[in-house]
């Protein structure tokens, strides 16, 4: 027989088909809030444009064992609905803060359920209202200030260039240029995102690539901001970006970063923005018979699939093309890949809100995510995406897997075959 929560709360015991509900079963029910059912908190959701869809759940769960969040945590969408049924008010509640993006549930949903939408939608009116994590809110601030969001000098967005050791040229000087290679924010400034960065350039330099970069004149694409809810941030760099291609003559895009593709494809032609945009692998892997290989490296390696890379722009065949070009290295699937890849956690913002994220798992999904790679055997994990190369290489030291497991980008593996 159904129990009113609020008479189980009000006695010190109640008996239910034979069972009874103690004290203690009263005092751990207690510690959560009892809400009236009703479904006037989910149509205030859903009446936000773009959020329309969570109001087509009915609640198969599918979405719920292939969330990546739920794996470490309690989390889904199809439980989001369930507590927006319930009163809890997304705009200010902690749900709202811990999807990635991912797309995965997406992937299953038979209603169409889209996150994608619904999450940037949603935060969108929780940062116009100022219910934004901290550490997402210096996110914010360092990009508007600085045209990044670790906060770095502009001044020194192209420095890792000087360390190339081959040429790297500047749009501004050069005018024109096959490629315009748009470089992004952590392979222009994280220690370990200009390695792979001057890696690229050696590789393109090798194949004789006519290309250059902005230099100091590339801003941030802003599209992690634009799904963590700062979409007018994101509008004005878009337009500022825009503006800086329309003074150069290129024929394509060329991106290190996913997310940066996922902008320029699908976000930049809604504000007039319309070009040829490819990633990195996907313009290298039918190269590579074209260049010399000195070193057998003699590597077992998984590979992680970049959500933003896979799921969200379907290129997954490329990165697999390059790593099986080259001598010497063996690839092993991790259980989930492809399609069901499982997910780094950078994506969405999460990339700024791991202290935050702390709060509510048991591990962080980078963690999860290193101790699958581990199982396989393999010596190598290879990423291609510039969030994943940095999260990975801390879930190997946080997970106690140092000297088990090396973090490499594609590149990476691609210049020391290359022996340069």
């Amino acid at each position: 027989m159904p129990v009113d929560p609020k008479q189980i709360r009000a006695k010190d015991k109640v008996v239910v088909d034979g069972i009874e509900l103690t004290s203690e079963w009263n005092r751990m029910f207690d510690q959560r809030p009892v809400f009236d059912y009703g479904i006037d908190v989910l149509e205030k959701i859903a009446e936000i444009p773009g959020a329309e869809s969570i109001a087509w759940c009915y609640q198969c769960a599918q979405c719920v064992p292939v969330c990546p969040v739920n794996e470490v945590g309690d989390y889904g969408p199809r439980k989001i609905y369930r507590r927006l049924q319930f009163g809890i008010d997304l705009l200010t509640d902690d749900e709202l803060w811990k999807c990635t993006t991912c797309m995965n549930c997406l992937r299953v949903c038979p209603k169409d359920v889209n996150m994608i939408n619904i999450m940037p939608a949603v935060r969108e009116e929780a940062v116009m209202e100022g219910h934004v994590p901290a550490e997402l809110q210096e996110v914010f601030e360092n990009t508007f200030e600085y045209g990044n969001p670790l906060g770095e000098s502009p001044r020194k967005r192209a420095d890792w260039a000087k360390d190339a050791g081959v040429p790297v040229p500047i749009m501004k000087e050069k005018k024109e240029a096959d490629i315009l290679w748009f470089v992004e924010c952590y392979p222009s400034y994280h220690p370990r995102g200009k390695e792979t960065s001057v890696a690229l350039a050696k590789v393109l330099n090798a194949l004789n690539v006519d290309f250059g970069i902005l230099g100091t004149e590339e801003k941030c694409s802003c599209d992690s901001q634009r799904l963590a809810g700062e979409r007018g941030l994101f509008e004005e760099f878009a337009e500022e970006n825009i503006k800086t291609f329309s003074k150069y003559k290129f024929n394509k895009i060329l991106v290190t970063d996913p997310h940066a593709l996922n902008a320029f494809k699908k976000e930049y032609p809604k504000l007039g923005g319309e070009y040829d945009v490819v990633h990195y692998t996907t313009f290298l892997a039918p190269l590579m018979d074209k260049l010399e290989f000195k070193n057998t490296l003699n590597y077992k390696v998984t590979f992680h699939d970049p959500c933003y890379l896979g799921r969200h722009n379907g290129e997954y065949d490329a990165p697999r093309q390059i790593i099986n070009s080259l001598p010497g290295v063996e690839l092993v699937e991790m259980w989930r890949c492809r399609q069901n890849s499982f997910c780094c956690g950078g994506g969405g913002g999460g990339m700024w809100l791991d202290g935050f994220m702390a709060d509510h798992v048991k591990e962080r999904l980078s963690e999860n995510r290193v101790k699958e790679a581990v199982e396989t055997g393999a010596d190598v994990l290879v990423v291609c995406c510039p969030y994943e190369i940095s999260r990975f290489e801390d879930a190997v030291k946080s997970t106690g897997n140092e000297g088990k497991l090396i973090v490499k980008d594609i590149i990476e593996l691609v210049v020391e075959a290359m022996g340069v």
